[in-house]
C-alpha cells in the first residue's frame, strides 16, 4: 500500500516538474516577443528627432471641435517640422495623423491588435503595431518631446497618469504636457485640487507639470518655443 502511493507521489511530483519546465518555456517564449517587439519599434522609430504624442478619444467623430483641432494643431507641428505620434486609430488619433500627413508632415501611427481589431486610420506614412499595451506606450513616450491630451475615455487618462507619473519620478525630463480644452479638463483641475492636494496625496506644484489651453494656436506655440 505504501509503496503504491509512493509510485502515485512520484508520479505527481514528475507531472508538477514538467508542468512547471513547460510554463518556464511558455514565459522564456513570451519574453523574447516581447524583447522583439520593443526592438523592432525601436529600429523602425530611432529617426525621430522631434515628436509630438497626441491622445484623445477614439470615438471622436469628424464634427466634433476637439476633432477639428487636433487636425489644426498638427497642421501647425507639421509645417513646423515637428513629427505627430499618435496611437494610430479613429478619432482624435485619426484628426492628429491627418492634419500632419495632409500638411506635409511626419505622422506616425502605433496601433494595438485588439479583440474587435482597431483598423489603422490610413493618415501615416509610418504605422506600427503592436501585440502588447504596455510596448506601445512606452514608444509613445520613448519618441516624444510633448504630449497633448484631448478629451478622452480610460485609455487617455491611463496615459496621462502614467506619463505625469514619469515627470513628478523624475523618470522622464519634464516636457510640455497639455490638456486641450479648458471647457472638458477644469472640472478635472478641480478634482486634482480638492481631493488630491487637501488630502496630501500630491503637491500643488505638482499642477504646473501640465497646462490647459483652449486653441491649436496656443498650443503650437508652446510646444515650438520649446523645441527651438
Amino acid at each position: 500500500m505504501f509503496k503504491n502511493d509512493e509510485k502515485k507521489t512520484d508520479a505527481y511530483i514528475s507531472d508538477m516538474l514538467s508542468e512547471f519546465d513547460s510554463i518556464k518555456m511558455q514565459d522564456s517564449l513570451h519574453i523574447n516577443e516581447i524583447a522583439a517587439e520593443f526592438f523592432e519599434a525601436h529600429n523602425a522609430l530611432s529617426s525621430i528627432s522631434a515628436g509630438v504624442s497626441v491622445f484623445g478619444s477614439a470615438r471622436t467623430n469628424e464634427d466634433n471641435r476637439y476633432y477639428k483641432d487636433a487636425y489644426n494643431l498638427s497642421a501647425l507641428l507639421a509645417k513646423a517640422g515637428i513629427t505627430v505620434i499618435t496611437g494610430g486609430g479613429p478619432g482624435i488619433m485619426e484628426a492628429a495623423n491627418r492634419g500632419a500627413i495632409e500638411n506635409g508632415g511626419a505622422s506616425v501611427g502605433l496601433n494595438i491588435m485588439l479583440p474587435n481589431e482597431q483598423k489603422g486610420n490610413g493618415y501615416t506614412s509610418k504605422d506600427i503595431v503592436f501585440k502588447h499595451f504596455f510596448v506601445r506606450k512606452v514608444m509613445l513616450v520613448k519618441y516624444a518631446k510633448a504630449f497633448v491630451f484631448y478629451p478622452g475615455g480610460f485609455g487617455t487618462m491611463d496615459e496621462f497618469f502614467e506619463i505625469i507619473t514619469l515627470v513628478q519620478t523624475k523618470k522622464i525630463l519634464c516636457y510640455p504636457i497639455i490638456l486641450a480644452g479648458s471647457e472638458h479638463w477644469n472640472d478635472f483641475l478641480g478634482w486634482l485640487k480638492k481631493q488630491m492636494i487637501q488630502n496630501g496625496y500630491i503637491m500643488p506644484e505638482d499642477l504646473d507639470y501640465f497646462k490647459i489651453y483652449d486653441t491649436p494656436e496656443e498650443i503650437a506655440g508652446h510646444i515650438i518655443k520649446y523645441f527651438i
